[in-house]
């Protein structure tokens, strides 16, 4: 049943901001740009009695992860006028990789292994 409850309520953000979305550009964006999801993680997590060590690396390498996604946010408008939303997003998500893959390895130099 938690499980289910869990699906819910995390739908119902992702609709609720793709709706706020539909209807208002600029303030759907801050909603999506606001780490809702990560909240959303460490609340469950909280809730299903986690280490609180554990939650804190969640944090700790979803800082680290969010930092390559950037890129894609500043490509995506011009990939998807100048090859259409589906190719655009298969390009974005696969930079997305890229930068991933090219992140943790800088990272790795520094002692973070995300990888």
């Amino acid at each position: 049943m938690f499980l289910a409850v869990k699906y819910l309520v995390t739908a119902a953000v992702v609709v609720l901001v793709s709706e706020i979305a539909r209807r208002n550009a600029q303030l759907g964006a801050l909603i999506a740009a606001l780490p809702l999801v990560s909240f959303l993680v460490l609340i469950w997590m909280q809730v299903e009695g986690q280490a609180p060590q554990r939650m804190a690396d969640h944090a700790w390498y979803t800082f680290w992860y969010v930092v390559p996604t950037l890129p894609m946010f500043l490509l995506f408008p011009w990939l998807q006028r100048l090859l259409g939303f589906w190719l655009a997003l298969g390009a974005s998500a696969l930079l997305t990789v890229v930068l991933f893959l090219l992140w943790g390895l800088l990272l790795r130099r520094f002692g973070i292994a995300l990888l």
